[in-house]
């Protein structure tokens, strides 16, 4: 009997040579004999029962059918060390909400062409990445969202659309291409409105909802704020209820629009302990000794690349360069380096960098991550 390589199935030449099943978002690494053993059933011809046991894991965890599968795949080549896995593609800055939280203040209207897209996608898809996230400003305001989204699905890549949830609607989900869609919830109905705009949540409730109901994986993302403090267990049961398969939470930065709505801000003492709320995989497992943003890199609207959105204003490049040359300008951060040298530095990766850094300290803590494990007042 022959099997074959599932549809969602992508083999990747990371660091170490992995399977990636795209519709799960699980990666499993293999040694080199069981990376050779899927590439042969990536063929027309299929594999056969060369180890049952095997066979048996990959049928269960979806990597394996026994069914005919025809694809033309990407051909493998070893990504960069380290690995660019996960790629935020900011299709534009146009936002249909001015949310007072919003790092991006009120930026010139940009976006990157469909073309732009397209090229970025496929070196994307070349240098072994694993998940698009297709963000903005609101990214379904793209004047060319309906072409990028039809190229999508030929992309051996998880695509992941973020959204304040105001277009989702029954028409628009039934020709989404993406796998998942990760919706903004800032607290329950006063707290989200007051940062969003009247009427907001229940938009943005009824968009989990209705993508829900959809098919797609839904992921919540919460900002942490005073308004909304009161809020994070009644959000948790509300979440899982729902069937959320992840939820995110974190602390705004004390950037854009945020500048000038302070009374929004919490200390870390009093925010931190929240950023032990929230669920799920997150990003996958990443290489010890190394700070955040080890396999993250972002694309701006006006096609520069930067080590991540908040970083936008020290680019290392365009992307008429090419992704990877500019992947190649960024230094990741050695954990060893840092002002850290607390029990759970492995665990907190350092925190965010970029607070780090408001503090006047690029090497220095994060300290509402410091204030999650209790350690706001101690030397780091």
């Amino acid at each position: 009997m022959a099997f074959y390589l599932t549809r969602q199935t992508a083999l990747k030449q990371l660091e170490t040579p992995s399977a990636y099943q795209i519709a799960r978002d699980e990666i499993y690494e293999l040694d080199d004999d069981s990376f050779r053993f899927l590439s042969s059933c990536a063929s027309e011809e299929g594999c056969d029962n060369r180890d049952s046991a095997f066979i048996d894991y990959c049928l269960e965890e979806g990597l394996l059918t026994r069914e005919k599968v025809v694809l033309k795949r990407p051909h493998l080549n070893p990504s960069p060390v380290p690995s660019l896995r996960y790629l935020e593609l900011q299709l534009t800055s146009r936002c249909n909400l001015r949310c007072r939280h919003c790092y991006l203040g009120d930026e010139t209207p940009r976006e990157l062409s469909s073309v732009q897209v397209r090229s970025v996608l496929k070196e994307f898809e070349g240098m072994q990445g694993l998940r698009v996230l297709l963000t903005g400003g609101e990214p379904l305001l793209h004047s060319r969202f309906e072409e990028i989204n039809e190229m999508l699905p030929d992309l051996f890549l998880r695509k992941v659309l973020f959204t304040n949830g105001v277009f989702l609607k029954k028409d628009l989900l039934s020709r989404l291409k993406v796998h998942e869609i990760q919706v903004s919830i800032d607290g329950m109905a006063a707290a989200h409105d007051a940062l969003r705009g009247a009427g907001t949540w229940d938009v943005a409730l009824d968009a989990v909802r209705r993508a829900l109901d959809s098919g797609f994986d839904v992921s919540v993302s919460t900002m942490v704020h005073a308004g909304n403090l009161g809020d994070f267990d009644t959000m948790e049961k509300l979440f899982k209820s729902f069937g959320v398969k992840d939820w995110t939470v974190d602390v705004p930065c004390s950037a854009g629009r945020l500048r000038d709505n302070r009374e929004l801000m919490v200390s870390p003492e009093e925010g931190g302990k929240y950023l032990g709320y929230g669920y799920g995989g997150g990003m996958h497992a990443t290489g010890p000794g190394y700070a955040c943003g080890l396999h993250l890199m972002a694309v701006l609207p006006d096609g520069t690349a930067a080590k991540c959105t908040f970083y936008g204003d020290r680019a290392v490049g365009t992307i008429g360069e090419g992704l990877r040359t500019c992947w190649q300008r960024i230094r990741p951060i050695r954990l060893d380096s840092l002002d850290c040298k607390c029990e759970y530095l492995e665990t907190c990766r350092g925190g965010c960098r970029y607070r780090a850094e408001l503090l006047k300290n690029p090497q220095g803590r994060d300290l509402y991550r410091c204030s999650l494990y209790g350690l706001i007042d101690k030397a780091g």
